[in-house]
């Protein structure tokens, strides 16, 4: 098939009816170490200033593909049970081209001698860009998409709870509770974004005092679609070394690694292998994180997390 967008002219194949479903919340292999992607509940969690860059891309090789660049900054204020956080996130996938950016707020609950409970909310802005005109095959374009170019910003709300003590880690969120649509005339409807949904659990696991097993799991429901399940397993040396691998249903299974390379930074990888078969003659997926967290003192305390 010949297209300026190869491999991304299913977009126009979604078409049911009046209806066109675009993108969902972008995910990110290591999701386990940048958890405010998911959760506004995380905003604080680390306890102290973080900051984490993650650049994603999908499908190397496809061109259209997704790719996604998203820095996260939170950190616990002075009081110390509030948590507050931005997540700033570039996504691109055909002829997409999605700008946000959400400030976060968190209040961190102790519930028992080491477990706190959090409860986050998040609001900001959502700007959306297509040129639905670049979308060229061999047969002539889908008329109610012809000419049309999309250029909206929109209000976004997000909602989240965490619990987290040594052991365990479990959330649920709702980053996105706001539908995003754009008429283009009165029988076509773009819905950009659903309802979208996240559940969350990780356990850690001593092995010995060197080794830690940290399994995960987490369940995504984009508006719609069918429940994704994604399951991680992750062991980390002496708190430096993590390697793990992942599996996501019917979509890929991965290898993550991750090195603390002074005792405030942190570098990570993750290489996604795609399952379906129509895509395996595409590269797989690769992803990069480097993260710095800001070591600081409140009343003679220093975080126990560094």
């Amino acid at each position: 098939m010949s297209c300026r967008v190869s491999g991304f002219i299913f977009f126009i194949l979604l078409i049911q009816h009046v209806t066109v479903r675009g993108q969902q919340q972008p995910h990110f292999t290591q999701y386990l170490f940048s958890g405010l992607v998911i959760n506004p509940a995380y905003a604080g969690a680390d306890e102290v200033l973080s900051a984490t860059f993650i650049d994603r891309h999908q499908w190397l090789g496809l061109e259209g593909a997704p790719n996604t660049q998203t820095l996260a900054l939170h950190a616990l204020t002075k009081r110390k049970r509030v948590g507050l956080g931005l997540l700033v996130s570039r996504d691109e996938i055909g002829v997409h081209q999605n700008l946000s950016a959400q400030f976060s707020y968190a209040y961190h609950l102790p519930v028992s001698r080491q477990g706190i409970l959090s409860f986050g909310l998040q609001g900001g802005v959502l700007h959306l860009r297509a040129d639905y005109n670049k979308l060229v095959t061999n047969s002539a374009p889908d008329p109610r998409l012809a000419g049309y170019f999309l250029n909206e910003i929109y209000a976004s709300v997000g909602t989240g709870i965490y619990f987290r003590n040594k052991k365990l880690e479990l959330g649920f969120s709702m980053p996105e509770l706001l539908p995003k649509a754009s008429a283009i005339n009165d029988s076509t409807t773009l819905n950009f974004k659903n309802l979208n949904a996240f559940a969350f659990a990780r356990y850690h696991l001593d092995l010995s005092p060197a080794w830690v097993l940290e399994p995960g799991l987490l369940l995504k429901r984009y508006g719609n679609l069918p429940v994704s399940f994604e399951n991680t397993w992750a062991i980390t040396f002496k708190e430096v070394l993590t390697t793990g691998l992942t599996y996501r249903l019917r979509e890929s299974i991965g290898l993550l690694m991750r090195a603390k390379l002074t005792p405030q930074f942190n570098m990570g990888y993750a290489y996604d292998y795609p399952l379906p078969a129509n895509l395996r003659t595409f590269s797989p997926s690769h992803e990069i994180m480097l993260q710095y967290r800001f070591s600081y003192n409140q009343s003679g305390i220093k975080s126990p997390r560094l």
